[in-house]
């Protein structure tokens, strides 16, 4: 066999070259995966050993290439928020390497910014960086919809609703892959829960499967173009989700016409032959149970895969379109070539972690104006919780970060003020696995709080890794699920007695999601959930109590006063029984339940406050070409700099099927001088009135009358206007 090494490198250099100039204007262009005989050209060179290596692990998070063919590994990483720490070829972590990274807000964080640029920018961050520490994939976005709050991976992904989770995906996927790194967006589908996730059976109509699970991986491949995704551990409907031959050959290759690579999970695969037939085209981390020396050779698609083929009881060609894909997204991201370099840790990263961390922090409750403190009139501040000292990158799970540094809240408030105000510190509760309350602990924290003008109280959850040893599971991580929503180590009873010794108080969750506030929600004049705000969060924070920066963050999921007014928990199943889980809620998640069913939340999807106020007004809705149009004015009729998030959801006031009482379909976040007014025009098509119809197997837009809804959450509703569909 004649070897044209030389020849094919230089070949893929040349057209590598023209994709990745393809790929500078994202919105006009997207990735050209056809290379077409170039690519058959280099797999026909290669024997089936070769071609084997390929599909499975060779180290923790690499796959073999071909060497004496020009062709590399392929180097994946973690994290949706940051690059993960060093671990090379093996398990644990690199020490004395310089690993440190960016450490961006989290999931639900960036979410609740709605700024579809920010996401875009976010992106760019972690595809930057992922490229100058030599990585080919970085594994994410996570888009899984928040269908518990208990999930304690809810903080890695964006919303309860698909079309917030759509928006804020491809803006992060295009900043990802305009760097010449690959996104990875996961867990496809249904991984919605930690307990049970390697083995638990995903049982939902199909409604629910295209109307909520899909939207968000659909978008990230027909409109983001992503070069990989990663399948879930679950099964879906008694099938592995990562060789579900539905989900995977039927939806994601066929009907969507995914070019990219389907990656496993670490040790999601569980059957060689489904594996070579229904999709999947790298198999990562199964030999976990074998460290710390992993026999890679003894993988689903190693070995075993290479015999089933010699065989032939499987197709070669089955094989050759899995390299292929691969080959398509190492010419994606030039991998044969050059990259522009990336950097790490720039002031530019930084100042983007910091603008996503104040954009995203939402307050939720300001009675009585208690924020922005005013620091002529402050003279003394408390500042009582562990979370206002706790650090939470190295945390959560396989993404676990390096930070390059990470501002708490209290050094946050010492840095930018402390040279004025007296602050004293009480940790307030201990993280202790008894997860109890410390009566010392606790009255200390009221001793400073009775002398204090305003105490700050930082609590909610915390992130750990290796959570299992522990008898309550109370943290935000992977591979577990809260218990419950009530917040551990005592901290009800801690803000509790601190309220009656100072009512002005602000509490400060920090977290993945909601928690039970129903013994004190009504004592507390302020409340910010500041989420998991990456390096720069306690700088943040700071910026919007003080009144420096006008918050802006609004939820994107529903807060529920208690667990079971969950749709999940009130008309499904969580986590479900005998390895199987029903999604008896149907479409109905998140905020389509509360508002269909009537069930009121603490705080509702779309929710969070300002420091001043906006009036919608002059409302207009036209056809046009198959089009509704939109135009709407938004004023800041207050007196200080602001944005707000104008949310456009649609109601079908006449169906064939029960359809929730709205929906969200677009919205738009902008930024007003007090006084200052825009004119905002929107345009909505087809698909944004229509529902998934199980008998016909389409989506259907049915002829009547329809109402566009214009709100500042789903439910503080500005405007309406109804409009009639033929």
């Amino acid at each position: 066999m004649r070897r044209f090494n030389n020849y094919i490198v230089g070949l893929v250099l040349m057209i590598s070259i023209v994709i990745i100039s393809s790929c500078s204007d994202t919105k006009e262009k997207k990735v050209n995966f056809d290379i077409g005989q170039d690519i058959d050209s280099l797999i026909n060179e290669m024997t089936l050993e070769e071609k084997v290596a390929m599909i499975h692990a060779n180290s923790s998070f690499t796959t073999a290439g071909v060497e004496r063919l020009g062709i590399p590994e392929l180097i994946m990483s973690d994290g949706p928020h940051g690059v993960r720490i060093e671990q090379g070829r093996g398990w644990t972590r690199i020490e004395g390497y310089d690993d440190a990274a960016t450490y961006l807000p989290k999931g639900l964080c960036l979410s609740a910014t709605w700024n579809k640029k920010l996401g875009y920018e976010f992106g760019k961050v972690l595809g930057s960086e992922a490229n100058e520490r030599g990585k080919d994939v970085i594994l994410g976005p996570g888009v899984n919809i928040v269908r518990s709050p208990l999930n304690g991976r809810n903080f890695e992904y964006l919303s309860e609703d698909p079309y917030l989770n759509s928006r804020m995906a491809v803006g992060y996927i295009k900043g990802v892959q305009d760097q010449g790194v690959a996104a990875c967006v996961k867990h496809y589908v249904a991984n919605n829960q930690e307990q049970f996730r390697h083995s638990v059976n995903v049982k939902m109509s199909e409604r629910a499967l295209r109307e909520i699970y899909l939207p968000a991986f659909k978008v990230s491949v027909q409109e983001a173009n992503v070069l990989t995704i990663m399948g879930a551990y679950n099964k879906f409907r008694g099938q592995f989700a990562t060789h579900n031959k539905y989900l995977v050959n039927n939806i994601l290759k066929t009907e969507w016409g995914f070019k990219g690579i389907l990656i496993s999970d670490w040790n999601a695969v569980h059957d060689t032959k489904e594996a070579l037939l229904y999709g999947t085209d790298i198999e990562m981390g199964t030999d976990l149970k074998m460290l710390p020396n992993p026999d890679y050779d003894k993988f689903y698609l190693a070995d075993s895969a290479l015999a089933m083929l010699k065989r032939g009881e499987v197709a070669e060609s089955y094989l050759d379109d899995k390299v292929r894909r691969i080959l398509n997204v190492m010419l994606a991201i030039n991998k044969f070539g050059k990259r522009a370099p990336g950097e790490r840790n720039t002031k530019e990263h930084q100042q983007t972690a910091l603008k996503i961390a104040e954009e995203g922090i939402v307050l939720l409750k300001n009675e009585e104006k208690i924020l922005p403190i005013k620091t002529d009139d402050v003279k003394s501040i408390a500042v009582i919780g562990d979370n206002a000292v706790h650090k939470h990158s190295m945390g959560g799970g396989s993404s676990q970060v390096n930070a390059k540094y990470e501002i708490t809240f209290l050094e946050g408030l010492k840095n930018a003020i402390g040279d004025k105000v007296e602050i004293n510190f009480a940790p307030g509760y201990k993280i202790s696995k008894t997860n109890e309350s410390d009566e010392k602990l606790v009255d200390e924290a009221v001793s400073i709080a009775k002398n204090a003008d305003i105490v700050f109280i930082v609590g909610g959850w915390i992130q750990n890794w290796g959570v299992s040893v522990w008898e309550d599971n109370v943290f935000d991580a992977e591979e577990t699920d809260k218990a419950n929503l009530t917040m551990p180590f005592g901290q009800d009873q801690l803000i509790k007695k601190v309220l009656k010794a100072n009512p002005n108080t602000v509490v400060v969750l920090v977290g993945g999601g909601p928690v039970d506030m129903s013994l004190w929600i009504d004592d507390v004049k302020g409340l910010v959930q500041a989420w998991y705000a990456g390096m720069e969060g306690g700088n943040a924070l700071v910026n919007i109590v003080t009144g420096k920066v006008n918050p802006s963050g609004k939820l994107p999921m529903t807060f529920p006063k208690k667990l079971m007014d969950s749709p999940a928990h009130a008309l499904g199943e969580f986590p479900g029984e005998n390895s199987e889980v029903n999604y008896n809620e149907g479409i109905f998640v998140g905020y389509r339940y509360f508002d269909t069913y009537n069930v009121s939340p603490e705080f509702s999807f779309g929710h969070g406050l300002s420091y001043t106020n906006f009036e919608y007004t002059d409302l207009t809705v036209q056809k046009d070409n198959g089009k509704v149009k939109l135009s709407f004015s938004i004023k800041n009729i207050g007196d200080t700099d602001g944005a707000e998030i104008a949310q456009i959801y649609v109601s079908d006031i006449e169906s064939s099927v029960k359809r929730p009482v709205k929906e969200l379909k677009a919205f738009e976040k902008v930024f007003l001088a007090p006084g200052e007014s825009k004119l905002l025009e929107i345009e909505l098509l087809g698909d944004a009135f229509s529902f998934y119809d199980e008998t016909t197997k389409s989506w259907v837009l049915e002829p009547g009358e329809f109402e566009i809804i214009l709100g500042s959450s789903s439910t503080d509703i500005r405007l309406r206007k109804k409009i009639e569909l033929k």
